[in-house]
């Protein structure tokens, strides 16, 4: 028998055969999803949400079941926002912000949300105008933490019934116009001239309390030194009157005729002095020191 006619026959026995096998064939690829580590896939039936596929195989009814969203669940970034805002103190800025998040829930993302990306900025432009406004120009500058914290918070509250969890929200700068900026420095410029008046006149006044300390404590010093000198004094009279209550008027003499000797010993010292002029009893007191220098011996 011919080989085409015996094809022919066995495709005509077998067809049914055949045509099951492919149909089978054909149900196993269309029920078996494999969805990669970074998505996620959402899956209808007849128009309406059946279930969400997650990473690694999935089985779903062939025919019936149909994947509509495959969605992204890596982190995020929307483009650098800029909005304007006005502080407390009437002063206009324009606030640059970024914001991360991620598609947590896409059953959520995908049938109660258009566009993302555009809500969410909408929504940080409404928050940031809000902070913003109820701070001054100084603290929206000195206190960006503050803001970040409630733009933060504020959008994670308002996102989450679109399945987005918001990790990271940034204020990356706040430009003002040219006419604050110029103010701005003019104030910065005078603040740094009163900073520098300040600091000169705190160094004169601690110049002056310096001084002062000095002043006070050489007057102590020589108070103290006077001190010395008083009871060295005192101690030699003391010494001087034992010796008279011990050896009678002749030691007191003999003190007063040594004291006149020493003084005349200092007159004749002077500098560019060529006449020493004695008093009268001079001779007579070197002669009574001797003398009682003499009994002493």
């Amino acid at each position: 028998m011919d080989p085409q006619a015996q094809l022919t026959d066995f495709l005509g026995q077998n067809l049914v055969l055949l045509l099951l096998a492919l149909f089978i064939i054909v149900c196993v690829f269309a029920g078996v999803r494999i969805v990669p580590q970074s998505e996620k896939y959402v899956v209808e039936r007849l128009g309406r949400l059946r279930a969400v596929l997650g990473p690694g195989i999935n089985f779903i009814v062939p025919f019936l079941d149909q994947v509509r969203h495959k969605v992204s669940i890596l982190e995020r970034q929307l483009p650098t926002m800029k909005q304007d805002a006005i502080t407390s103190d009437n002063v206009l800025v324009q606030v640059e912000t970024s914001v991360f998040y991620r598609i947590i829930e896409p059953e959520k993302t995908v049938y109660r949300i258009r566009d993302v990306d555009g809500a969410i900025a909408t929504t940080v432009a409404g928050i940031v105008r809000s902070e913003v406004g109820r701070m001054e120009l100084d603290q929206v500058q000195s206190n960006r933490s503050s803001v970040i914290a409630a733009v933060r918070e504020q959008l994670a509250q308002q996102v989450d019934d679109w399945g987005i969890e918001v990790t990271r929200a940034e204020i990356l700068d706040v430009n003002l116009d040219a006419a604050t900026r110029a103010a701005m420095l003019q104030q910065l410029n005078a603040e740094r001239a009163r900073r520098a008046q300040v600091t000169e006149a705190e160094g004169k006044k601690r110049a002056v309390e310096l001084q002062a300390d000095a002043d006070l404590y050489s007057a102590e010093q020589e108070a103290k030194a006077r001190r010395v000198l008083a009871d060295a004094e005192a101690y030699a009279t003391q010494v001087v009157a034992v010796a008279i209550a011990e050896n009678g008027l002749e030691a007191a003499q003999y003190q007063v005729a040594l004291k006149q000797v020493e003084a005349i010993a200092k007159i004749s010292q002077g500098a560019g002095q060529q006449t020493v002029i004695l008093p009268a009893d001079a001779v007579e007191a070197f002669g009574n020191a001797f003398r009682m220098l003499k009994g002493k011996v």
